[in-house]
């Protein structure tokens, strides 16, 4: 799980994404995943007359998707989509934390109608659960230290440099078919592959994007690293994006939260979402 802390960002009380036109917010600041929705194409909105609440399930303790609050609510990512579909079904909505270990049988044996914590849509999964079209993704994404001089992100300009990923990782899968030319080095976990570069022992590292993204957002990177190149979204090594799973049996369920999910890109309300969550944004430089 990550942790860290969600930030928002205010000028004299009002949330900075209140200050831009829609269409700024969504194509200069959020940028928001490529390629999840098509904005020529137009669903038609599902048959609600059966939808009065959507009873959703997540956990509290992975900033800043989904984490607890010192009242007790919960927020965070996931449950600022959770709250907006509901409201875009114009239908009532609870979010309830369960422990990791216990969301799908929660949902199985009816404790809740949908799962919006970021779970994986695996192979093993999907025999169980249903998934509504993705609505993040974590591309990969190069880390280098702020003004260090690199040539072009690419297999070639990165020919013979010094590249550190985590040991056994998807990262490091990729960098093997892709950067082979490189001098790749390995870590046991995220905490050593972000010294070796604060130390120069690499020149850029490559990782999870998200996780990435929060950690420079937060007080432990000193600001002292910068994204550089991609991002990189193979599904093949990085998956296919993070949807909302819902029961097997509840197909028109499915369909009015990617039709409101659908809705919210369309009307920048996403984007509003995105900015508030993930200051640094993932897919850009």
């Amino acid at each position: 799980m990550l942790r860290a802390i969600s930030i928002i960002f205010f000028s004299c009380g009002i949330p900075l994404w209140g200050l831009f036109p829609q269409a700024t917010l969504a194509e200069e600041l959020a940028a928001p995943p490529p390629g999840l929705w098509d904005s020529n194409l137009h669903p038609e909105k599902p048959d609600l007359s059966g939808l009065r609440a959507i009873r959703f399930l997540t956990e509290d303790d992975d900033p800043p998707l989904n984490f607890a609050l010192s009242d007790g609510s919960i927020a965070g990512f996931n449950v600022d989509i959770a709250r907006a579909i509901c409201g875009e079904l114009q239908v009532g909505c609870t979010i309830q934390a369960r422990r990791w270990d216990t969301i799908a049988d929660s949902l199985l044996t009816g404790k809740g109608d949908a799962v919006v914590a970021s779970m994986a849509a695996t192979t093993s999964v999907r025999q169980k659960l249903d998934f509504t079209q993705p609505y993040y993704k974590t591309p990969a994404r190069f880390v280098a230290l702020r003004g260090a001089s690199l040539p072009d992100i690419s297999a070639a300009g990165l020919a013979r440099r010094k590249i550190g990923a985590i040991a056994g990782s998807a990262h490091l899968a990729y960098l093997e078919a892709f950067f082979s030319l490189a001098a790749i080095s390995t870590y046991p976990d995220a905490g050593a592959l972000r010294e070796a570069l604060r130390r120069r022992d690499i020149d850029v590292l490559f990782g999870d994007g998200l996780a990435l993204a929060i950690w420079l957002s937060g007080e432990s990177s000193a600001d002292c690293c910068v994204f550089v190149g991609g991002p990189y979204t193979e599904s093949k090594y990085f998956g296919e994006g993070v949807g909302i799973a819902v029961r097997k049996e509840d197909a028109e369920l499915r369909r009015a939260l990617d039709w409101a999910l659908a809705r919210l890109w369309s009307r920048a309300v996403y984007s509003e979402i995105f900015l508030k969550n993930f200051p640094i944004n993932f897919y850009r430089d």
